[in-house]
């Protein structure tokens, strides 16, 4: 599935920090209810998973149990299409 320009992605890298990706996702929550993290590459699958774990047990004090949701997208570069994980929590 092709994303469109208006979906909006938290983007985790291999070098993001899990834990501050995990409030970030936990925020999210809380304010929207479903939050989408994109990642290319397996560091960065590594990061997003390690967050995804750490965002439910920040949610989880507040009543929200995340659900996670793995597929695919392809993006767009200048160098062609690039495969990425995409991960739909709900909460």
């Amino acid at each position: 599935m092709s994303e469109s320009p208006k979906d909006e992605f938290l983007k985790v890298a291999a070098g993001s920090n899990p834990q501050s990706v995990a409030s970030a996702i936990a925020n999210t929550i809380y304010e929207h209810k479903s939050c989408k993290i994109r990642a290319v590459g397996a560091g960065a699958v590594n990061q997003a998973v390690k967050a995804i774990a750490i965002a439910r047990g920040y949610a989880a004090p507040r009543g929200h149990n995340l659900v996670c949701i793995p597929g695919f997208s392809t993006i767009k570069s200048h160098d062609g299409d690039i495969s990425a994980i995409v991960f739909t929590v709900l909460g």
